[in-house]
């Protein structure tokens, strides 16, 4: 693989190579000195056209680990603003010998026109476009779960999948390309996954997607399920009323404090409540579920640095060109 634009077309081996690479590198951020010397040398763009904090960070931060020069680009107040093309904009990076090309973009389809073009040579990593994926928001997902879905069989998370795990995805799932990203990975990685959400918020098609859709969040929770992810309500995206009010999408598709003590009820005591953030605090979850022991919130924004190293190491080394699911990370061990 020379770029990381959806999880659709990541295969299993693939999959399971960066999340297993994440882990080697999770153990940097536990260092006194946290840095390898792995992609010193190479130069990393942030291209971002829409607003990110977690996103825009977790990168640098990723790359900055890896001893890489970092530029970020804003398309706020920079020649973008002024009409300058992405094509333009390619070109100018290509001029600037940069290796890597991490790009947000409002529009859909974006990253692949950008590898695809000839424009530029360098890997591109998609980080969000439009309504249509987030590959890296979704691997970050999965490796939350796998930690999680391996202590509690007792067994390595290494080298390991999702098999037999069951994922509910409640919210608002027209606007989300987590929502996408994720299903497609979770089938991947041998999960099974339900989406949850008024009629008015699931996409045309998404009867052909590898999951089950239910209207109903009760009667899921009540089938027992092993991780819960809740979707920010992207009001920002909608140009019309998808439901009638906040107050009632609270009630009936919220993860409210009912809904949390309904899990011990259910005796579901191992059942995580996952979100990709920014939350929208009492609208799709309460502060309380938010807060609880069960929520992986901040180990997702955690894990994200070792996901997102992972992913530009392993393009940037050309290891995610080759056939085997292990490699081989420098000096992760070594604290020098």
């Amino acid at each position: 693989m020379r770029h990381l634009l959806s999880t659709e077309q990541l295969s299993r081996e693939h999959a399971i190579q960066i999340l297993d690479t994440a882990q080697e590198m999770s153990a940097v951020g536990e260092r006194e000195i946290k840095k390898l010397p792995a992609l010193r040398g190479r130069t990393v763009v942030n291209l971002f056209f829409e607003d990110s904090t977690r996103t825009r960070i977790s990168f640098e931060a990723a790359a900055k680990r890896l001893s890489a020069d970092v530029i970020n680009f804003s398309a706020k107040g920079s020649s973008v603003s002024k009409g300058e093309s992405l094509k333009d904009t390619a070109q100018t990076l290509e001029a600037m010998s940069a290796d890597a090309v991490v790009i947000r973009h409002w529009a859909s389809g974006a990253p692949a026109r950008l590898a695809n073009s000839g424009w530029i040579d360098a890997a591109v990593i998609n980080a969000g476009d439009g309504t249509h994926a987030h590959p890296t928001q979704a691997l970050l997902d999965a490796f939350t779960m796998r930690a999680h879905w391996a202590k509690l069989s007792g067994t390595p998370s290494v080298g390991a999948d999702l098999t037999g795990m069951r994922v509910m995805i409640v919210g608002d799932v027209l606007h989300s390309r987590v929502a996408r990203s994720n299903v497609w990975l979770l089938r991947t990685l041998g999960a099974h996954v339900t989406l949850v959400a008024p009629p008015t918020l699931l996409p045309v098609g998404v009867e052909h997607w590898p999951c089950e859709v239910s209207y109903d969040l009760d009667a899921t929770l009540d089938a027992g399920v092993d991780a819960v992810m809740m979707l920010r309500v992207q009001a920002e995206r909608m140009n019309a009323s998808f439901f009638p009010s906040t107050r009632e999408y609270a009630r009936l598709w919220g993860f409210d404090d009912a809904r949390l003590a309904r899990l011990d009820a259910l005796n579901l005591k191992d059942t995580i409540i996952m979100h990709p953030g920014p939350m929208n605090r009492g609208l799709e979850i309460s502060s309380a579920a938010a807060d609880s022991h069960r929520s992986t919130v901040l180990a997702q924004v955690r894990n994200g640095v070792s996901v997102r190293m992972a992913a530009l190491y392993l393009l940037l080394s050309g290891e995610m060109r080759q056939t085997h699911t292990s490699s081989t990370v420098p000096s992760v061990k070594d604290p020098s």
